[in-house]
């Protein structure tokens, strides 16, 4: 990979600690997934060495996703493919408007509250509920503005519809999120990628390797920041709130990175059957609603 801003970011990925699974999700739903859902494990290996990760982690990342449930595996010959399983792909799926189609929020006044009891039903719907943007002010309670889906893992909870006024809806924010973190978590965001603006306007220095991973690397940042936002209403938020801007800056990135990060798939990308398909519609609309705002200004 030649230099550029590209590999700062990449040298901090791999000072985290291991990510390496929800890696290959973030790739499966964002790259995979418009174009099939289906790719051979090669093409996989192929990605994850331009981080440097090495063949054995990869394979190991892969079966311990497979049997937890998260990629399904076929065989063609010798090669293995690997998609999404039902679970993998419901939870992608669930995210998807969350991260790239957001919508405005027509919070009218009232809350939804989820009684969750004790045991592993309350520990196992904990990271599908924040992912979903509830948020929980004390053990067993989840809150989240109305008209929020409720994931499947949490379905049995008990569900009551509560009103609340500005003050007591502030109030219940305060102690169900903490918004501030997720603030600083957005401005750290377009801190780490803001070196890529720049770099993105000179396409002749960005190789269709390099824009995979940058499109990839991005979309796992913030995704993790987002998915951990609640999407309130605006009455319910601090001053100088820093979603739309992000949500702006990373739309911006994002297709400015697709056409040469789509020339890598078509290259590279291998299913069952041959060469990827072309990606679907969904793919298009992908963070529309910012373009849409765009040239309506």
């Amino acid at each position: 990979m030649s230099p550029n801003p590209l590999s700062r970011i990449v040298s901090r990925f791999k000072r985290e600690p291991s990510r390496t699974g929800s890696l290959i999700i973030t790739f499966y739903g964002d790259a995979i997934l418009p174009r099939g859902g289906s790719v051979w494990l090669g093409t996989l290996l192929q990605f994850l060495d331009m981080l440097g990760t090495d063949g054995g982690v990869v394979r190991t990342a892969v079966s311990r996703l497979a049997a937890d449930g998260w990629l399904d595996r076929d065989k063609a010959g010798r090669k293995s493919f690997y998609k999404l399983a039902k679970r993998g792909r419901e939870r992608f799926e669930s995210a998807v408007e969350h991260v790239y189609n957001s919508h405005p929020s027509d919070w009218a006044g009232r809350f939804e509250l989820l009684l969750i009891g004790n045991g592993a039903d309350r520990e196992a719907s904990r990271s599908a509920l924040t992912e979903a943007g509830f948020g929980s002010p004390m053990p067993g309670v989840w809150v989240a503005p109305s008209n929020v889906p409720t994931p499947a893992l949490a379905k049995g909870a008990i569900r009551l519809e509560v009103s609340a006024d500005d003050d007591v809806g502030r109030q219940l924010v305060e102690a169900s999120w903490s918004l501030e973190r997720t603030a600083e978590s957005y401005r750290e965001f377009m801190k780490t990628f803001a070196p890529l603006e720049d770099w993105v306007r000179a396409p002749n220095d960005m190789t269709p390797p390099d824009a995979i991973l940058a499109r990839v690397l991005l979309i796992h940042h913030y995704r993790r920041v987002i998915l951990r936002d609640p999407l309130l209403p605006a009455a319910l938020l601090p001053a100088a709130w820093p979603a739309l801007e992000a949500r702006k800056f990373c739309a911006n990135l994002y297709q400015a990175l697709l056409p040469a990060s789509e020339s890598w798939l078509d290259e590279c990308g291998e299913s069952a059957s041959g060469r990827l398909p072309s990606p679907g519609p969904e793919l298009a609309r992908r963070f529309s609603d910012v373009r849409r705002n765009m040239l309506q200004k």
